[in-house]
């Protein structure tokens, strides 16, 4: 592991999709700030700050939990992207770039997750 959660590339990633869902939603209509723009900007800052406090953590343990709670936060934010395309919300070029960055966290956060997988004991 690095010195920092800075280091590690899904947590960048997990950055640049934040600043996209920010930017996409700042052009969805105002009816929706407390609705589904709310709702994806707390995901996808949920996906950062939970890797940031997983790594804070004093086990591998904990770490990996709040790796789960980025990646269950990352397949919210995919479910809110399909809605917003459906409803007609949002540039496609945001969206998809929006899309895009969150399935590469997504897949990182897989890939980190295997990596650091707590080991289970062959005895019972």
């Amino acid at each position: 592991m690095g010195q920092s959660f800075k280091d590690l590339v899904v947590w960048h990633r997990s950055i640049e999709l934040t600043v996209d869902v920010y930017q996409l939603t700042s052009k969805f209509p105002e009816s929706e700030r407390f609705g589904i723009t709310n709702q994806m900007r707390r995901a996808s800052v949920s996906i950062a700050s939970n890797i940031a406090e997983g790594y804070g953590r004093s086990t591998r343990g904990e770490y990996f939990q709040f790796l789960g709670y980025a990646r269950g936060s990352c397949s919210e934010l995919e479910t809110q992207i399909v809605i917003a395309k459906k409803l007609g919300f949002g540039a496609a070029q945001n969206l998809e770039s929006a899309e895009s960055l969150c399935n590469d966290v997504g897949r990182l956060l897989g890939a980190l997750m295997k990596s650091i997988r707590p080991r289970q004991s062959l005895v019972p």
